[in-house]
This record gives structure tokens, C-alpha cells and sequence, in this order.
């Protein structure tokens, strides 16, 4: 061995991550990333709100001391950059701040009207993610056939229609005018669980359920079209396997990826565009405070809501690109 082989000290390589938990560990810290940026937007986007937050508090008739006090309270004299510490440290450590309309703690506010919301949200994931990919992957196996046709334009016909149109179509019909069966809207009392109302959620539930269903229908079928036609699926057949069995162990496995990351975006949208669908049923949750957060300027709640419809977004995503590489043998292995 030579003397420059003896002096060369030992450098390991840097190999970077890889694999299944390789993959994870960077999408978590992009999630991460992601989520700083939109706490910065969302930090300008209400400073830039026109009007005093404190005068807004207090009144017309408010003193200047009064006024002064309250901004030294609220942090709102000192430099932007310096509030924007405040409040996302205070974030980080669990604290969303007090409601400048309520007077308590954001997280008060919101507790009892998350849980509604969260409620809401589940009860229509539960329901519609395994009929979505049960109706996509009969009507696939079925391709051509009076059910495929069917299915599809009436996918297609309630695709086309908003969730507030869908959601008055059913108020009309099982509610009011046609049907009284189920009530028009959705109002439980503050002190009280939701699933101790289950009539009241049941048309916001069917609301949520048909504007996620179609689309997700749709994405399966297409998938599971491309997937009978692949090669190893003949294979299966060739091998005289049970049509059956080839639809649900072969082919379903690898044509629910894309369906996963659909129905996570889906449900990232409707975190958000439950706002709407919440009005519609006098429903009390993220969306009704949320508009009650930006007609009185409670900024704090603003702030809080914007953020955790962030979170719910990057938490969607992560957890569909996991899925997805989870029940996909051909990622999974790639990844290995």
C-alpha cells in the first residue's frame, strides 16, 4: 500500500435517504417547509386587513390610553417581524392566542366547533371512499354494459353541480317540499356531541359524500380500465384464475393508487369549501367561525383556521403519497 493511500484519512460517503422510510422522512419535511411559507402568507395577509384591530375591539368610543394599552396587550406596537415571532412561537407551543370577539382562548372558541366539523368530514370519508372504489372497479369489470353507461352520466351530471346546489336540492327534496323526513337544517346545541343528533347529519353528510363520490368514482374506473389491459392482468387470466380474483387481488391493488391521492385532495378541498356547506345547513363549525372571523376581524381566528386547513392539506397529501406507495407493489418495489 502506498504512503498517500496511509495518509489519506477515511471519508465515508454521504448516501442520501432512500427507501420506503427515506421517502417518508422527506415528505414530512417538505410538509414542514410548506407549512412555514403559508404561516408567513397567512401572517401578511392579515396585517394587511384594512382598519385597527384595536379600535375594532374597544369602539368608537374608546380612549387613546385604552387604545394603548390594548395594542401593548396585543402585541400590535411593536415591528411586524417582531409579532410575527410572537405569534408563531406562541403557535408552535399550542397557543393560538385569545379571540378579540369572545374575549377566551382561540382554542376554546374552536374546540367544540372542530369537533362538528371533524365529525362532518369523517362520516363522509367512511362513507364514500369504499363505495367510490367498489362503484369504480364494478363498472370497469363491466365496461360497456347498461350499468358502466348509467353510472357514468349520472357521475357526470352530479359532478357538474356546486355542493351548495346539491346540497338545497337535498333540503327540497327530503326536508321541505317533497319529503319531510330529515330536517332542513343542522343545528345542534353547543353543549352536545354531535353524534347524539344523527338525524341532523345526515343531509351534510349525503352533501359531502356525493361531491367527493363522483370524482373519485371516476378516477377508479379510468384506472381500472388501464389496469385490465395491462399485461399482467392477462397473464392472470391466462393462468385460468377466477375473474373474480383477478379483479380484486391483481388488478384493484394497483389501480387504487391514483384513486387515494384523489380522494385526499378531495378532502383537502372540502377542509376548506365546507365553509359553504355549513351555511347551507346552519351547521356550527370551522366554516360558520370562520366567516364569523373575518365579518368581526378576529384576527387570531382567522390566523388559527387558516392554519389548520393548511395543516389538514400538507397532512392529506403526505398520507396519500404514503398510501399510495403502501398498496402499489410496483412503487413499493421501486423504492427498495
Amino acid at each position: 500500500m502506498s504512503a498517500t493511500a496511509l495518509e489519506q484519512p477515511h471519508v465515508r460517503k454521504f448516501r442520501p435517504l432512500h427507501g420506503i422510510s427515506g421517502f417518508i422522512i422527506r415528505r414530512v419535511l417538505l410538509g414542514i417547509l410548506t407549512l412555514f411559507f403559508v404561516s408567513i402568507i397567512v401572517f401578511a395577509a392579515t396585517q394587511a386587513l384594512p382598519g385597527d384591530a384595536a379600535r375594532a375591539i374597544l369602539g368608537r368610543t374608546a380612549t387613546p390610553d385604552s387604545l394603548r394599552a390594548l395594542r401593548e396587550q396585543l402585541h400590535l406596537d411593536e415591528p411586524v417581524l417582531q409579532q410575527y415571532w410572537h405569534w408563531l412561537s406562541g403557535f408552535l407551543h399550542g397557543d393560538l392566542g385569545n379571540s378579540l370577539a369572545a374575549q377566551q382562548p382561540v382554542s376554546e372558541v374552536l374546540g367544540k366547533r372542530l369537533q362538528n366539523s371533524v365529525a362532518l368530514v369523517a362520516l363522509a370519508a367512511i362513507i364514500s371512499t369504499p363505495l367510490s372504489i367498489a362503484v369504480g372497479a364494478y363498472s370497469a369489470a363491466r365496461r360497456d354494459r347498461p350499468f358502466d353507461h348509467a353510472s357514468g352520466v349520472i357521475m357526470l351530471a352530479l359532478a357538474a353541480l356546486p355542493e351548495f346546489v346539491i346540497g338545497i336540492a337535498l333540503v327540497v327534496l327530503l326536508g321541505t317540499t317533497v319529503f319531510t323526513v330529515l330536517p332542513a337544517v343542522s343545528i345542534i346545541p353547543p353543549d352536545e356531541s354531535p353524534w347524539s343528533h344523527p338525524k341532523e347529519l345526515v343531509l351534510p353528510t349525503l352533501t359531502l359524500v356525493i361531491a367527493v363520490f363522483t370524482y373519485t368514482t371516476r378516477i377508479m374506473r379510468a384506472s381500472m380500465v388501464e389496469v385490465l389491459e395491462s399485461d399482467y392482468v392477462e397473464m392472470a387470466r391466462l393462468k385460468g384464475l377466477p375473474e373474480r380474483r383477478v379483479v380484486w387481488r391483481h388488478a384493484v391493488p394497483n389501480a387504487i393508487a391514483p384513486t387515494i391521492q384523489v380522494t385526499a385532495l378531495n378532502f383537502a378541498y372540502l377542509a376548506g369549501g365546507i365553509v359553504v356547506i355549513e351555511y347551507v345547513f346552519g351547521y356550527a363549525g370551522i366554516g360558520s367561525a370562520l366567516v364569523d372571523g373575518v365579518h368581526n376581524r378576529d384576527i387570531p381566528v382567522v390566523q388559527a383556521l387558516a392554519m389548520l386547513i393548511a395543516a389538514v392539506y400538507v397532512v392529506l397529501n403526505v398520507l396519500a403519497d404514503v398510501l399510495v406507495i403502501l398498496v402499489s407493489p410496483r412503487l413499493r418495489t421501486s423504492l427498495q
